[in-house]
């Protein structure tokens, strides 16, 4: 063989091993990427927490307008918020009364899946079933995950003490907070900026859309969801709309099912999400955090 052809064929062995990484390069590279991936994938997830949170709370803006466009067309009277048995047999009657008319469960009843209860009349007609859902609520059961259900269709209920809540009112009250005042109309709030309308609800207690404490239990019932780091939105009959975070933990447990131990017992010295709320709920609440 040549000299010229060994030159060459050693030329190009040359080349070769210069073009190649060695194991340390990519051992090097390969940190480097976790390196980066560890500090942009945390700022990743919490641009998209945050987005989540901006569009709940849209959601529930949008909510808010509808139920005051309600009573600008209803001669000031707020609408319907009923408790779930009646809200059934109301819709078993063709009647669509309440401010949405789905129940919600952990079982495979269609209600957690049915779009048309949220719209059919009420004060939906107006809006869109994503609406009525905030993005990072895709909670379900294991018996409706086995069924391939991916979220149910309601995050909101609406303040207990607002609208006309059918076989619980009685002679301007409601049956379930008697020492409380009940807000037929509008013009009735008269502290639009404390009173709130919607709130995101925990998925364990979430059924009926009507949203309940009763101060002297000293219990949640209903109890807010904690969706976005621990905070919870709200809007009120002003129309504005607000982020809470809730300073404690037993306020805050997993969103899962038979996660809350509902009713849950307040102690004396974690009333303070508890007080916070119920100040908002109605003018005569002595509550106050």
């Amino acid at each position: 063989m040549s000299d010229g052809i060994k030159s060459s064929r050693a030329r190009a062995g040359s080349h070769s091993h210069l073009g190649a990484f060695t194991l340390v390069e990519l051992l090097v590279v390969m940190a480097i990427v976790a390196i980066l991936a560890a500090i942009l994938l945390p700022a990743l997830a919490g641009a998209r927490s945050k987005a989540s949170a901006i569009q709940c709370l849209n959601n529930e803006r949008q909510l808010t307008m509808a139920c005051l466009l309600y009573t600008a067309d209803h001669d000031d009277e707020l609408p319907y918020n009923m408790g779930g048995a009646e809200i059934h047999r109301q819709v078993a009657l063709g009647n669509y009364l309440n401010w949405n008319s789905s129940v919600l469960s952990w079982e495979p009843d269609p209600d957690n899946t049915n779009t048309v209860l949220l719209t059919q009349g009420g004060i939906g007609t107006d809006l869109t079933p994503p609406v009525y859902r905030c993005p990072s609520d895709r909670v379900v059961s294991d018996i409706q995950a086995a069924l391939g259900w991916q979220a149910r269709v309601r995050t909101y209920s609406m303040n207990a003490m607002v609208g006309n809540a059918g076989e619980f009112s009685k002679e301007g009250t409601n049956v379930n907070n008697p020492n409380y005042r009940q807000f037929f109309k509008l013009s009735e709030i008269t502290q639009p900026s404390r009173i709130f309308l919607f709130i995101e609800e925990h998925p364990d207690s979430i059924n009926d859309g009507y949203f309940l404490n009763q101060p002297p239990s000293m219990k949640w019932t209903d109890l807010p969801a904690s969706f976005h780091e621990g905070a919870a939105n709200l809007t009120y009959a002003d129309g504005h709309t607000e982020m809470y975070k809730w300073r404690l933990a037993a306020t805050k447990p997993p969103p899962w099912p038979e996660a809350a131990k509902l009713p849950l017992p307040v102690l004396a010295s974690e009333r303070a999400d508890f007080g916070w709320l119920m100040y908002r709920t109605s003018l005569e609440s002595s509550f106050h955090y």
